[in-house]
């Protein structure tokens, strides 16, 4: 057998990163490159000073972190629009992804998922506004190999869905789903820490009730990306559907023989029209105006290419041999007299059967894993489904034998019914693998109860743990509960290290670069 030979190392020694995160860097843009260890010719890269990216806060609303980008490079302005999330669905880091659009070797402008219609607009408003600051776009790049299938969205491995069974018990109003993929028939490793991409597939009703509003049986070969495949599998799992682009619509105009309706339709491409219409499906327009009648090709042209959906990996591969186990909570509301559903949780949760085979790659994560050294501490905060990847470092930790302590914050609304995975997590306490478990379960009391209230609860403690040298994790929604986490963090850094304002943040980002602070938010 053939030795395989290291990759090539793209980052320098001397940027400032750790050891971990220049690992994965390396294996990145070498996925990215097309680059193996085979040969590989690299031009010497003078480390630049590192820079300073006030915007990259996904608490910040859009006109504050563009406010802050107000006087920097124009990719810069481009990446304060995007999500600030460094989720990895659109194939990028927020800051890659900027570069990208602005050199022209990417031309998609709808892959921030999170960013959503907003990301998207305000991408193409500053591409118009900046365009005379930017020369010459290079041609688009030749698609390239990226390695083993599995580890690049473009080259994903074929999972076998064993199960997606319920974590709440009677009484809940939420419906998460543990979800157990077999990875056996894959080349896939992963670890913990890592996330796992999942091309989903939309619901079918809402296909086939689009199929029946444009007069289509859905057997009807068109062609898409080079190929020629049915209508049906097209929109089920080619294109979004549940969120048209501006494109989409402008198209929709063209198509409509009233012209009321092509003007309401072109408001809506611009951000204006119909309030109740601001959040429309592709099916929402096409009742909403009768008039129109798309062409096939013209149609699957306008609409962006769906997005393969992330999740934090919720097991250690060395407790779960050849399996991945996500924590998926299926979305589900109303709007327009319709039920709607969550495009990839609800396709794990109700439309994907057992045994059904599903597309899948691995997100390597950029230095959110347990702690190397197995005698370091670890205080982990996931309420709600952000218990996944701490599921994971705990699996981990107990495999390795690590002998640092861990302490688990955990809430919910309701301890009897929302309590997930809590016949493990209670184990791990009695048998000491928890060192310590805070709970918070909001609507078991009158007053509500946060994961902030507990922190604050054992803030002496806490700054104990941290002071000796603990590394913290928060995952979970970055907006609410990841900032007021971090609050609370400068609050006991403030009153129990006696710190100032300025000192607790500076305590804070210093944490941060040390790889002893680390956010898995979305």
């Amino acid at each position: 057998m053939n030795a395989i030979a290291p990759l090539p190392s793209l980052i320098p020694e001397s940027a400032p990163f750790s050891t971990e995160q220049r690992a994965w860097l390396n294996g990145f843009f070498s996925a990215y490159l097309g680059v193996t260890g085979e040969t590989a010719v690299v031009a010497s890269v003078e480390p630049t000073e590192a820079e300073d990216f006030p915007w990259h806060d996904a608490s910040l609303a859009m006109p504050e972190r563009l406010q802050l980008a107000r006087d920097a490079r124009p990719e810069r302005k481009l990446m304060a629009a995007m999500a600030q999330l460094d989720c990895g669905q659109c194939g990028y880091l927020c800051q890659t992804y900027a570069e990208a659009v602005w050199s022209g070797a990417e031309a998609d402008m709808g892959r921030c998922v999170p960013g959503g219609k907003e990301t998207q607009r305000k991408l193409k408003e500053l591409m118009a506004a900046l365009e005379g600051e930017r020369g010459t776009p290079p041609a688009s790049p030749a698609a390239k190999s990226c390695g083993l299938h599995g580890f690049s969205r473009d080259r994903p491995a074929l999972a076998t869905l064993v199960d997606a069974h319920p974590l709440n018990r009677p009484g809940s109003e939420k419906d998460v789903r543990h979800v157990v993929l077999d990875l056996s028939a894959t080349d896939v490793t992963y670890e913990a820490g890592d996330s796992l991409g999942v091309f989903a597939r939309k619901n079918p009703q809402l296909v086939q009730a689009v199929l029946d509003r444009i007069g289509a049986t859905g057997e009807e070969m068109v062609a898409f990306d080079g190929e020629a495949l049915p209508l049906r599998q097209v929109l089920l799992s080619k294109v979004d559907i549940a969120r048209p682009s501006d494109e989409c619509m402008l198209f929709l105009a063209t198509r409509a023989f009233n012209g009321e309706e092509a003007l309401k339709l072109q408001a809506l491409a611009e951000g204006r029209g119909p309030l109740e219409l601001a959040d429309a499906d592709l099916l929402d327009l096409l009742h909403a105006f009768p008039s129109v009648s798309p062409s096939l090709p013209g149609l699957l042209k306008s609409l962006d290419r769906l997005q393969p959906r992330l999740y934090s990996i919720a097991s250690s591969p060395k407790a779960h041999p050849r399996e991945v186990h996500l924590t998926v909570s299926a979305v589900r509301w109303d709007n327009n007299d319709r039920t709607r559903t969550g495009i990839g949780s609800c396709y794990l949760a109700d439309f994907a059967k057992p045994g059904d085979v599903i597309p899948v790659f691995v997100q390597k994560s950029h230095g959110f894993a347990p702690p190397a050294d197995d005698t370091v501490s670890a205080i982990m905060v996931g309420p709600g489904t952000g218990i996944a990847p701490f599921r994971a470092f705990l699996e981990e930790r107990e495999a390795r034998g690590a002998k640092g302590r861990n302490w688990l914050f955990f809430g919910d609304q309701k301890r009897a019914a929302d309590f997930l995975y809590e016949d493990q997590i209670i184990d791990w306490q009695r048998r000491g693998l928890l060192s310590r478990l805070d709970l918070a379960f909001s609507r078991d009391q009158a007053g509500k109860v946060y994961v902030q209230s507990r922190m604050r609860e054992s803030a002496a403690e806490l700054w104990a743990w941290l002071e000796e040298g603990a590394h913290f994790y928060v995952c979970g929604d970055a907006k609410r509960m990841a900032k007021d986490v971090e609050d609370e963090l400068l609050r006991i850094a403030a009153e129990q290290g006696g710190k100032s304002a300025a000192e607790a943040k500076a305590w804070l980002e210093g944490l941060a670069r040390a790889g002893r602070y680390q956010r898995d938010v979305y």
